[in-house]
């Protein structure tokens, strides 16, 4: 975690030049869009009225993660940025997000994937810029939960099982006393299906190979940080959910969907439906954006 905000958001900013390279996937164009597309949606008068999308990542990925959504949210004219979430804990990635979401004029709809449902649902309580929440695949927590509490909560998840089965542990400096970054095991480990059946169910092999390869570690102690005040309960939200989801189970993913009063739209697809599905994912942002523009 950088020590001060303006660090913090300069890291933030130079990330997010690289979120206009087009991951690979089956559902994504084959070409991808400029590197100065989001600069030049940002100062177009066409785009002036939309709100800025904000996307999140989770953990085991990057920003990189939303590029084939990024594409068609460009193309449709919105302002879009991808923000790397640092995924060291609930309420300093929280923050690290509400201090970009900051810096944007105009109205947000503000997206999270996996655990950047986490980080997304405690942002926008700081953030009075955010107008929407999307959760694609993601946990919607209320006040107090935590990500190994909602894991547990229906059966099915892989990752809810002895975490040295399916978690490498590597140690980093500066982290609390005990704290590990966890990555997830690339091949299958007894009741674990590996990588590419748990987190990566859907996806084509050699993209599955390519994203274990480059996972971004999740700090243990995030799992057991309860979440605060949810921004779900004064927002209006939209979730896609993803019927084939291995990691968070379908059930719990309808049942947080409904508890938060969001708008869901259900998709043939694992816990990759921002690669697999992305026209369905970039769709429903659009309506979130249009519903509240």
């Amino acid at each position: 975690m950088l020590s001060t905000k303006k660090a913090r958001r300069g890291a933030i900013a130079a990330a997010c030049v690289f979120a206009g390279v087009v991951a690979l996937s089956p559902d994504s164009p084959a070409t991808a869009a400029p590197l100065g597309a989001a600069a030049a949606h940002h100062t177009s008068p066409t785009s002036s009225a939309k709100p800025t999308i904000v996307l999140v990542h989770g953990a085991w990925a990057d920003a990189s993660s939303w590029n084939p959504v990024i594409t068609r949210l460009q193309n449709a004219g919105y302002t879009v940025y991808a923000p790397p979430n640092p995924l060291r804990g609930v309420a300093s990635d929280a923050q690290t997000i509400a201090d970009f979401l900051s810096t944007i004029p105009g109205p947000v709809i503000l997206v999270g994937h996996s655990y950047g449902g986490f980080v997304i649902t405690n942002a926008a309580t700081q953030s009075p810029n955010v107008k929407g929440l999307v959760y694609d695949d993601a946990y919607i927590p209320d006040q107090g939960e935590t990500v190994f509490q909602i894991n547990a909560a229906q059966p099915g998840s892989c990752v809810a099982a002895d975490p040295t089965s399916f978690l490498n542990f590597v140690p980093y400096p500066g982290g609390p006393a005990g704290d590990v970054d966890a990555y997830l095991k690339v091949a299958p480990n007894g009741t674990y299906q590996g990588f590419d059946n748990c987190f990566a169910n859907g996806v084509p092999a050699a993209q599955a190979s390519l994203l274990a390869t480059g996972q971004r570690p999740f700090a243990v102690s995030a799992g057991s940080e309860p979440s605060g005040v949810p921004a779900w309960k004064t927002l209006p939200s939209w979730a896609v959910v993803g019927t084939q989801d291995h990691v968070i189970p379908p059930a719990e993913l309808l049942a947080m969907a409904k508890r938060a009063g969001s708008q869901i739209v259900q998709v043939p697809a694992g816990h990759l439906s921002l690669l697999t599905k992305p026209g369905v994912v970039a769709n429903t942002i659009m309506k979130a954006a249009s519903s509240v523009g």
